[in-house]
């Protein structure tokens, strides 16, 4: 990435307005993204402000960056009144209260749309604002459940999500960021906003598309699926090294494994017959045994250099703590520093992106400013 070249340009989303009345996660990281972007996001805060603020301040700074904050209390008419303003010259509104409160509120898309035809309105929700289960409470596990996202997850029989990100929180932050992306072009050609309608829920279902299709071949064959077709890659794992580090293998293809095989000497499965994925697959096991044997047998750094020169995939098991020093993110410029905290860069270089975005707003910080803004338009 090259900061410097692409900080000459207009940032993509300049001159578009968000208001963000998400706390917590995924709004957020929506709204985050759309800031390093070039918008300019006002964060509507309640009384106390986003529940992220005390519970996961780290979290907070993480995804709140640049934004400015407000105060309102959107259960009396004068602080209604003033978001209704802001609605007025506003091109996106995001929001993330569970069904129907906005609607108790007078907050909601038909209301807002009608002082502003251009608004373009997103609701994130769990389960989507239709539906027996639209009002239920929810974390990432449980929509994950429903979506047959937990029982594909880990290794054994028993369901496991054991996953160190909130994969449903951040699946539909993209799908936001998408559809309202998508909506702005179209707002282009027709002058008119939208309601989109962002299920936490629908997203991971969305994700699992390319685990259906398995599914859907087994089905059609007469086979009974097993998450093991999906997990359990010959050639492709986490090995311990000789050093106490760790390694990632990755040699699904069979040319791929044609390297493994030879770079590393595993003469009992030199046979062409292991040049079949199926029949690789049957000695899963077996081949995983062997893996970790030999990896066990000499450093990180000998098997590093030695599956680069073969040409197998391969890297490096990074901690948050390796993040900055590693050498290829390090080259992309990913990890930013900020003060004494480390932030990852927007992550696809574009015109008008420089860097991250910086300042995490103190409660009501720029209340001031964006009212005044608003009386004197």
């Amino acid at each position: 990435m090259n900061f410097a070249a692409s900080a000459s340009a207009p940032a993509p989303l300049a001159g578009l307005t968000v208001l963000d009345l998400t706390e917590l996660l995924p709004g957020p990281y929506a709204t985050q993204q759309m800031v390093e972007m070039g918008a300019t996001v006002i964060k509507v805060e309640r009384p106390g402000g986003d529940n992220a603020r005390g519970m996961f301040p780290g979290l907070f700074a993480a995804v709140n960056r640049g934004k400015k904050s407000i105060v309102l209390d959107l259960k009396t008419d004068a602080d209604r009144a003033t978001l209704q303003q802001l609605a007025q010259q506003a091109d996106v509104l995001i929001e993330g209260y569970r069904p129907g409160v906005t609607t108790r509120l007078g907050i909601d898309y038909a209301s807002l749309s009608a002082l502003n035809p251009r608004l373009i309105y997103c609701s994130i929700s769990g389960y989507g604002q239709t539906g027996p289960a639209r009002l239920w409470p929810g974390h990432d596990l449980n929509y994950a459940g429903i979506a047959g996202v937990v029982a594909l997850s880990g290794h054994g029989s028993e369901p496991d999500y054991s996953i160190g990100i909130p994969v449903g929180d951040l699946a539909a932050a993209m799908y936001a960021l998408v559809s309202i992306l998508g909506a702005l072009h179209s707002r282009a050609r027709t002058q008119k906003g939208q309601y989109l309608d962002v299920a936490i829920t629908d997203a991971l279902a969305s994700w699992v598309v390319p685990r259906l299709g398995v599914w859907n071949e087994a089905r059609q064959k007469g086979e009974v699926f097993d998450k093991s077709r999906l997990m359990n890659h010959p050639g492709y794992g986490i090995f311990r090294t000789q050093d106490q580090r760790y390694i990632t293998i990755g040699a699904i293809e069979t040319p791929f494994w044609r390297r493994l095989v030879q770079a590393l000497e595993l003469k009992e499965f030199a046979d062409p017959a292991y040049e079949d994925f199926a029949t690789r697959s049957q000695a899963y096991e077996a081949i995983t045994a062997a893996l970790a044997q030999r990896i066990a047998t000499q450093s990180y750094a000998h098997w590093a250099a030695l599956l680069e020169r073969a040409d197998v995939p391969f890297g490096p098991l990074n901690t948050l703590d390796d993040l900055a020093d590693d050498p290829q993110l390090k080259a992309r410029g990913l990890v930013q520093h900020i003060g004494n905290a480390q932030m990852i860069a927007f992550p696809v270089p574009m015109q008008g992106i420089a860097g991250v975005a910086q300042g995490v707003p103190a409660l009501g910080a720029h209340q001031a400013e964006v009212l005044q803004a608003l009386a004197t338009r």
